[in-house]
C-alpha cells in the first residue's frame, strides 16, 4: 500500500498519478545538454531534507546539475537567493514562496529570466508555469478529521491550539482553514479565511487560537509552554509545520503532561513518527516531500532538454496527502528511510518494533 502512495521509491519515474503526465513530443523548446536547475525551499527542516534527497536523485537519474537552497533568515534570505539565481542564469527554478502575495514582482522577474515553477506552497497569481504539491486545504481538513477521531471519547467541549510557522504562506493559511472548516462543520471553501486572534467554536470544538513562530523551533516550544500555563486543561494541540509537533511533544514531556494532551501532527519528522509509535501523538498528515523534490527537477530538466514542453503540462501536479496512524506508521517509516538512504539507521527503527 505505502509503495503506491510514496511514488518513485527508486527513481520517481513511474506510471503513478504522482508523475508528470505524458504529452506529445511535438514541441521545440530551447535545448540544454546538461541543465542546471535550482530547488529553493522556504526554510530548514527535516521535511526539506527529504525533498532534497528527491531532488538530488532526480539529478542523478536525469543528468542534471541540481542546486538546493534553504533560506535561514526567512523572506529576505529567499529573496537574495532568487536574485542570485537570476544572475547565474540557471535553466529553471522551483521555489516554495514564503510570502507569495508580497513576492509577486520578484517571482515574475525570475519567470522572465528562466522557467519558474512552485512546489509545496503556490503563487497562483505569479507567472509561474505550474505548481507541484497537494491541496493544503484538503490536508488541513484531514487534520480536522484526526482531531475528531483522537478526541472522540472526550466529554464536553474539546479545546484546541494551533501552532504553525507563519501565516504569510499560502499553504499554512489553507491548512489552518481546512482544519477549522472541518471542525466547525462548514461546507468546503478553500477561499474562506478566519482571521487569527479570535476564538472559533461550536458546541463540540473550541479553537482557542493560532500561534505563529516565524520558523523558530525554540519560539514554538515557548509558545506551547505559554499555552499550557494559560490553558492548563487544554485538550488538543496541533502542529502544522514539520518541526511543530516535536516541539509540542518536548514541551509536554517537560511539563509532565505527555498523554494528557492529544497531539496531532503534520509531516514526517522522526520525533513525530516516534510519537505515533509510542502513542504520544495520535497521527499526522504527511505530504510527499521526496516527490516534491524529484518531480520539480524532472519537470524543469525535461523542459530544458526538450523532452517535454512545460507549457503543455497541467498547471497543478497533484501529489496527495495521506494520514499516518499507529497501524501504518512503521511501514511508512521504513519506506521513508529507503528513500532517504537511512534504512541502516537504528534510531527510531529499533524503538518502533
Amino acid at each position: 500500500m505505502l509503495a503506491s502512495v510514496i511514488a518513485g521509491c527508486d527513481s520517481g519515474d513511474n506510471n503513478s498519478s504522482n508523475t508528470s503526465p505524458e504529452i506529445p513530443d511535438n514541441t521545440d523548446p530551447i535545448v540544454v545538454t546538461t541543465p542546471t536547475v535550482a530547488y529553493v525551499t522556504n526554510g530548514i527542516a527535516s521535511f526539506w531534507d527529504i525533498a532534497e534527497a528527491g531532488a538530488q536523485q532526480a539529478g542523478k537519474d536525469l543528468n542534471v546539475d541540481v542546486q538546493v537552497h534553504m533560506p535561514v533568515d526567512g523572506v529576505q534570505d529567499q529573496k537574495r537567493m532568487l536574485e542570485d539565481l537570476i544572475t547565474q542564469q540557471v535553466d529553471g527554478v522551483a521555489v516554495s514562496p514564503i510570502d507569495s502575495d508580497n513576492q509577486l514582482d520578484l517571482l515574475n522577474l525570475v519567470a522572465d529570466e528562466t522557467t519558474l515553477i512552485t512546489h509545496d506552497s503556490d503563487a497562483a497569481d505569479s507567472n509561474r508555469e505550474l505548481y507541484i504539491g497537494m491541496s493544503n486545504y484538503d490536508a488541513g481538513w484531514m487534520c480536522g478529521e484526526l482531531i475528531e477521531e483522537a478526541t472522540a471519547d472526550v466529554a464536553g467541549q474539546v479545546s484546541i491550539m494551533i501552532f504553525v510557522g507563519r501565516l504569510e504562506q499560502v499553504n499554512a493559511r489553507q491548512r489552518r482553514q481546512g482544519l477549522i472548516d472541518y471542525l466547525m462543520k462548514r461546507e468546503k471553501d478553500d477561499q474562506r479565511y478566519d482571521e487569527p486572534g479570535q476564538v472559533i467554536e461550536n458546541e463540540r470544538f473550541s479553537i482557542l487560537g493560532t500561534r505563529t513562530d516565524d520558523f523558530d523551533s525554540n519560539k514554538c516550544k515557548s509558545y506551547v509552554e505559554d499555552t499550557l500555563t494559560a490553558y492548563p486543561d487544554i485538550t488538543c494541540m496541533v502542529g502544522l509545520f514539520a518541526y511543530n509537533p516535536p516541539q509540542i511533544l518536548e514541551a509536554l514531556t517537560s511539563a509532565d503532561k505527555l498523554n494528557e494532551v492529544h497531539v496531532i501532527g503534520f509531516d514526517e519528522d522522526a520525533q513525530t513518527l516516534q510519537g505515533i509509535v509510542d502513542g504520544t501523538c495520535y497521527g499526522t498528515v504527511v505530504q510527499n516531500p521526496y516527490q516534491y523534490g524529484y518531480q520539480s527537477v524532472k519537470v524543469l530538466a525535461e523542459h530544458a532538454t526538450g523532452v517535454k514542453n512545460i507549457s503543455e503540462l497541467d498547471d497543478f501536479i497533484d501529489i496527495p496527502a495521506r494520514k499516518i496512524l499507529k497501524n501504518n506508521v512503521q511501514e511508512f517509516w521504513d519506506e521513508l528511510k529507503k528513500l532517504t538512504g537511512e534504512d541502516d539507521a537504528d534510531e527510531g527503527s529499533d524503538s518502533a518494533e
